[in-house]
Order: structure tokens, then C-alpha cells, then sequence
């Protein structure tokens, strides 16, 4: 084709460009709306935090980090942060994760004791190391030798008093079974064998199974998902635990797949509730698998959930599910779930509630 052909076809071409850019844009414009930032229950500070970040033009990343570390500087429900969840001795500890859906890195830390700024200390690890989790007094000396504020104690006034209390009343309800208390409160020693295999037996019957002691104040994380200005997405979750677990006991909420899981690619998923039991289904793994295979955020969801709920029908918790597109559902079972959503279209965090399937 001559040079003379070229020019006289140029217009057309910058036609066409220009139609094809505009419709890309369009459909872009129509289904992505970035960014977004998608949390566990009304914690709407913690979701202006991270929204405020993650808009003035910070990764994904950094902006559950900015999230999650208002939820805990705020002690969210009492459940997040330091001065909450008592174990059996009376201490709270810190179960916290950050993970990055552009590179599947993840940050953890579990049982963590002195260092009140989980989510902080699980960045570090992300940041700089090869590991993928810390734990129990080593996360928290490495936490404070990365700059972190700490040896501190993370009970409060609250905390203690709520565990004084469950002392008087004999140590009760726990997370104990198949055992027989020295004492009231311990410590503790097997049952007669005999008689634990008949209460293992009555345990194992799958309409016994269900979610012990907990509730919306006694067993809660925060679990948040960000998808930056560029479609980068993140996950972050903090947690003090289980309200009067059994010391060392670490939940789902620092579980790559469990409490949280992202990949950019696909979407991400957040979960809050009986961690001992989700931790088994890895159900925000399943959500988000879900969510590859083609089906949209709200059946994903409900499908994680159904495939705890076969095997313990009496499982209480909840998750939400936003893919890349920033569609966003929420699915729960054995009570009534709220999450919270701030994207470019709304004037503030805006709350959905998800009731039990």
C-alpha cells in the first residue's frame, strides 16, 4: 500500500481507536468501581480509614493495614485490639493478617502477647521476611525489635473484670471437653477412658454439632478487603480471639484462606465467627475459588458456608465475597450478618445485612 493510502486511511483508524477506547472505557467504568473498601460488620471508622488511604492514592495493601489498625486503636465490638477476649489466665493476645492478591504473600502473627498493633506486626512479617507467620512471644520480639511499640499489657480494666467474673461462676462456659477439673477451674486431666469414649460418641453425631460460646461480642475479627485505584486487591484481619479460650489457642483470624484470602486475579473474601470450626473448610478459600469458576460473588459465598453447615449444622459465622468487578455479596448461617462497603459511587460507608441461609 503506498504512503499516499496510509494518510488517507489514518482518520478512519483514529475513529476506530477512539470508538473501541471509549467503549472499553465505558464497560470498564460500568462494572469496576474502584476502589473499594469491603469490612466484617459496622466498623465504619475502620472502613473511612482505610477508604481515606487507599483514595488519596495508597496500595491495597497499605490501606487494610490503615483499616484494620484504627479497628484496633478503637477496640471494635471488644473483640479487636488489646483490652478484649480474656483466656483462662485473664491475658489477651493478638491474631493478625495482611495478605497482598497481586503476589500471594502473607503476613501473620498469632498469640502474639505485649504488642497491641497486630495488624502492623503482621505487615512486618510480610515486609521483611521470608516466613509466612510468627507466633506467640517470638512475634512479639521480633514486632518490637522492627520499631514497634511494646513489651505493653494488652488486658484492661473491662477485660479483667469480665474474666473475675467468669472465675466466680466456676470457670464456665470453656472450650474444655472430655475432662474432669482438679478444681473448679483446673487444672485439668482426661476422663475416666470409658466414659470419654461415650461422650466422644455422643459428640460425634452431626446434629450435635455446632458453634460453643460464641456470640457477636465474644468471638469476632474484623476482616477487611481493599481494591486500590489500579485493581490491586488486599486482605487484612485482627482479632483478640476467643473470649476465655484456652491459652495458646490461636482461631482462623491470622489463616491464610480461612478468616480472609485474595487474589487479584479473581476477587477476595473476608469471614468472621467460629474460627475453630471455619479454619477446617477454609471457607473464604472456597469462596473465592468459588468465584474462578465462574459463579458470582453471592453464590460463592453461600456455597463456602453450605459446605460447613452439611458437617456442622449448628456453625455460626459469616463471610462476604467482592470479585474484581466490585461486586459484593455476604452469605451467613446461625446469625444475622452486617458488612460494610464504601466504593466512588456512594457519599459514605454504607451497611448491608445478610440474613442466616
Amino acid at each position: 500500500m503506498s504512503m499516499k493510502k496510509h494518510l488517507q486511511l489514518l482518520p478512519y483508524l483514529f475513529i476506530f481507536s477512539f470508538v473501541f477506547s471509549t467503549a472499553l472505557v465505558n464497560e470498564v467504568g460500568g462494572s469496576l468501581q474502584y476502589p473499594v473498601v469491603v469490612s466484617t460488620w459496622p466498623f465504619l471508622e475502620a472502613v473511612r480509614a482505610a477508604w481515606n488511604a487507599v483514595e488519596s492514592g495508597l496500595s491495597a495493601v497499605d490501606a487494610v493495614v490503615e483499616g484494620c489498625s484504627a479497628c484496633e486503636k478503637l477496640r471494635c465490638d471488644g473483640t479487636v485490639g488489646p483490652g478484649g477476649s480474656p483466656d483462662e489466665n485473664g491475658e489477651t493476645t493478638i491474631d493478625a493478617m495482611v495478605m497482598d492478591g497481586v503476589t500471594m504473600e502473607v503476613g501473620a502473627v498469632a498469640a502474639m502477647r505485649h504488642v497491641p498493633e497486630g495488624i502492623k506486626a503482621a505487615k512486618l512479617v510480610l515486609e521483611y521476611t521470608k516466613h509466612t507467620m510468627l507466633v506467640g512471644d517470638q512475634a512479639s520480639a521480633f514486632a518490637i525489635s522492627m520499631g514497634l511499640p511494646g513489651p505493653t499489657n494488652l488486658s484492661s480494666v473491662e477485660s479483667i473484670e469480665k474474666w473475675t467474673k467468669w472465675k466466680e461462676n466456676y470457670c464456665q462456659p470453656n472450650f474444655r471437653k472430655s475432662v474432669i477439673p482438679r478444681d473448679n477451674c483446673g487444672p485439668y486431666h482426661p476422663n475416666d477412658p470409658s466414659i470419654r469414649r461415650c461422650l466422644m460418641s455422643n459428640e460425634l453425631s452431626p446434629n450435635e454439632f455446632g458453634s460453643a460460646n460464641v456470640d457477636l461480642h465474644s468471638h469476632d475479627t474484623i476482616s477487611m478487603a481493599v481494591i486500590d485505584q489500579v485493581g490491586r486487591i488486599a486482605i487484612g484481619t485482627s482479632t483478640n480471639g476467643a473470649t476465655f479460650k484456652i491459652p495458646g489457642r490461636v482461631g482462623d483470624g491470622p489463616i491464610a484462606g480461612s478468616s480472609a484470602y485474595a487474589d487479584a486475579e479473581v476477587g477476595a473474601c473476608g469471614a468472621t465467627g467460629d474460627g475453630d470450626i471455619m479454619m477446617r473448610f477454609l471457607p473464604c478459600y472456597q469462596a473465592v475459588e468459588n468465584m474462578r469458576l465462574g459463579m458470582e460473588p453471592k453464590v460463592a459465598a453461600k456455597d463456602a458456608i453450605s459446605r460447613i453447615v452439611r458437617k456442622y449444622p449448628g456453625f455460626i459465622g459469616a463471610l462476604f465475597a467482592i470479585n474484581r468487578s466490585g461486586i459484593h455479596a455476604g452469605a451467613c448461617h446461625g446469625w444475622t450478618f452486617q458488612y460494610s462497603v464504601r466504593n466512588p459511587a456512594m457519599n459514605d460507608v454504607e451497611v448491608f445485612t445478610v440474613h442466616p441461609q
